[in-house]
């Protein structure tokens, strides 16, 4: 049986609803109405009835912040990505969004705040990351901190679509001109990194962590122990790719990396030689939209280019892979 009080407060009157049976923990909720205090005790009486209530617990009186804060000490730490999620959670923590309790959060201000950032220009990626992390939050409350009754308001959410994948590739002299420019920088490593790039497709954090033990010149491989997809790759090497490995500067770093260079750093001198070479709207990651074409063009299948790109679907290869159609025309005679 339900019973309701009126409270007095400097913000006017309030009822608190306040439902006992036997076997169930005592389920309290105050309404700024008597009527939404009425409806509210209605619906949890008429599912303890069913035997579907579940209790909430602690969901009640945890805001989205606070649970943020327990997922980044608990979860985080043990994914790859957890630098990035880490500034995600941060700038989470930081939205009025994060102010709701757990139960008080519903799809309707999920879809409100994806409106905001999308009319603040954040990018569909970014409100999709961000969006990821506030629903596993709330999977990891359900399954794992004991708020079984706990729904999802992300779920069934729309969210922005991703904008169209780069196309940019590199035309006409624009390779010889940037390797040019990488060779008179002052960061010996940015040649040869560039060119592995290019003829292999890695990305550059799997070049940055590429250790001389996992490089066999012998049958021309490169051993990639720990990737993006979380599976180790091996990586076949062109004769050019070797070469631009050999004639890099000797490495004395401790952990045994061929380039003993920071991602920071790296971009830092990238950037720089991209000026100076006079190339415009081009990033580093855009070469392995390059090489990946390029090693179509050579005639490799879609099972030998996700072999040594990564690429584990045929849908994540078209959003690299973007062949000329004038080389397509010739092959067609």
């Amino acid at each position: 049986m339900a019973t309701f009080t009126k409270r007095e407060g400097k913000k006017g009157a309030s009822w608190r609803a306040q439902i006992r049976r036997q076997g169930v923990p005592i389920q309290t909720r105050t309404f700024a109405k008597r009527s939404d205090a009425q409806a509210w005790a209605r619906e949890i009486e008429g599912m303890m009835d069913k035997r579907t209530f579940v209790p909430l617990g602690d969901a009640e009186n945890t805001t989205l912040h606070t649970a943020l804060g327990r997922y980044l000490i608990e979860v985080t730490p043990h994914k790859k990505g957890a630098k990035q999620e880490t500034a995600r959670i941060d700038l989470l923590q930081r939205m009025k969004l994060s102010e709701f309790t757990l139960t008080r959060l519903r799809s309707a201000d999920i879809a409100s705040w994806r409106d905001d950032l999308v009319s603040m220009g954040k990018a569909p990626t970014t409100i999709r990351n961000m969006t990821t992390i506030i629903s596993q939050v709330y999977e990891t409350a359900k399954y794992e901190w004991g708020m079984e009754g706990l729904h999802n308001p992300v779920k069934g959410v729309p969210m922005p679509k991703h904008r169209p994948g780069r196309d940019r590739r590199l035309v006409d002299d624009e390779e010889d001109r940037l390797l040019k420019a990488c060779e008179e920088s002052r960061s010996h490593w940015l040649k040869p990194i560039t060119i592995i790039a290019l003829e292999t497709g890695m990305r550059l954090g799997e070049i940055l962590s590429l250790k001389r033990t996992n490089i066999d010149y012998k049958v021309a491989v490169a051993h990639l122990p720990d990737t993006k997809n979380n599976t180790a790759r091996d990586v076949p090497l062109s004769t050019r790719a070797i070469e631009a490995l050999q004639a890099a500067p000797a490495s004395t770093d401790k952990e045994g990396r061929a380039f003993p260079i920071t991602t920071h750093s790296f971009e830092h001198h990238f950037k720089k030689a991209r000026q100076s070479a006079g190339i415009e709207n081009l990033r580093f990651h855009d070469l392995r939209h390059e090489a990946t074409s390029r090693l179509f063009e050579r005639g490799l299948d879609i099972m030998e280019v996700g072999h040594i790109t990564g690429h584990k679907t045929l849908d994540m290869l078209r959003r690299y892979t973007h062949l000329k159609a004038s080389d397509l025309a010739k092959k067609l005679g």
